[in-house]
């Protein structure tokens, strides 16, 4: 859904995107006032222009979760918009509240995204593993299944790694290799912030954030840190393997191994320095300042995980 709305703010040519997550009922920042302050923020986002002058768009996601008095304030401020100068896209994982599918019904266009089976999933693999040409026969095709389940983006990124594998694929070797899934959000986090993307890191932070604490981030950040850390003085992925405590054919092993020379020992010193500041900033500090926190410390990381990248 989220892929299919950025196509359409492209369609568009939106120049100025703001992107607002509704929490969960029951969560989000208290105000006294009608509006959570998550959701308070749409306020001023669909009242105001683009910044560059041009098309502003506005993506609200979890559109569900949006309490009653919430709705009515959205759908006031919504009705009558100049598509001219602003394009809204509400994302939802359930039934839409009943003023808002009036209001698309009168003004949008729903685009429904239905889940896919697990028999749909194996057709998609058949299809998918041949374009990649990558060799799997039905007894794999059960096992990325019964692992990944019908998520095809999950799926889609075990072919890419297996892409890499010389040696017959087969339901074992499924097992072994994806103890940790790879599609999890932490790992597309740490995947963004290894590839210098800091807009790209920003957006999956905020996806965590919805549902997770930033303190299960930062275990999982210093984790990795540390496997790099000893990748990069391992003579050998085995060697690392025994530092680890983990199997060579384990993904985060793997993982480290052909990371060891993207960052210098100094910046991981850095980066393992500031997530330690981070922790005790986000136990010590309001809730209020832990995004904030989070946010400042992924920009960081964008460039350390990559200093090697910068020599030059």
């Amino acid at each position: 859904m989220l892929g299919r709305a950025d196509r359409i703010f492209e369609g568009v040519s939106a120049d100025d995107v703001e992107r607002v997550h509704i929490p969960g009922r029951g969560a989000g920042e208290e105000t006294g006032g009608p509006l959570r302050g998550e959701v308070a923020r749409l306020v001023p986002a669909l009242q105001s222009g683009s910044l560059f002058g041009g098309l502003r768009g506005i993506l609200v996601v979890d559109v569900q979760h949006l309490q009653k008095t919430e709705t009515e304030v959205v759908v006031d401020l919504m009705e009558g918009l100049d598509p001219d100068t602003v394009t809204v896209i509400l994302v939802s994982a359930g039934a839409l509240p009943a003023a808002i599918t009036r209001l698309v019904d009168a003004e949008g266009t729903l685009h429904s995204v239905k889940k896919m089976r697990e028999r749909d999933a194996v057709e998609w693999l058949r299809e998918a593993s041949r374009e990649r040409r990558v060799k799997i026969d039905a007894d794999v095709a059960a096992a990325l299944v019964q692992r990944f389940g019908s998520d095809v983006a999950a799926l889609g990124q075990a072919l890419d790694q297996l892409e890499a594998v010389e040696e017959p694929i087969t339901p074992e070797l499924i097992a072994a290799r994806f103890r940790n899934r790879p599609d999890e959000p932490m790992w597309h986090f740490a995947d963004a912030v290894a590839d210098g993307d800091t807009g790209g890191a920003l957006r999956r932070l905020a996806d965590f954030l919805t549902h997770g604490h930033p303190l299960q981030l930062l275990a999982f950040l210093e984790g990795d840190l540390k496997r790099r850390s000893f990748a990069a003085s391992a003579p050998d992925i085995d060697t690392l393997a025994g530092w680890i405590g983990g199997s060579p054919d384990h993904y985060p092993t793997k993982k480290a191994w052909r990371a060891r020379s993207s960052a210098t020992p100094a910046d991981l010193r850095r980066a393992l320095d500031a997530v330690a500041r981070a922790d005790i900033s986000l136990k010590t500090m309001p809730e209020a300042t832990h995004r904030l926190t989070m946010e400042r410390l992924t920009v960081a990381l964008t460039r350390w995980y990559r200093g090697a990248a910068r020599v030059g």
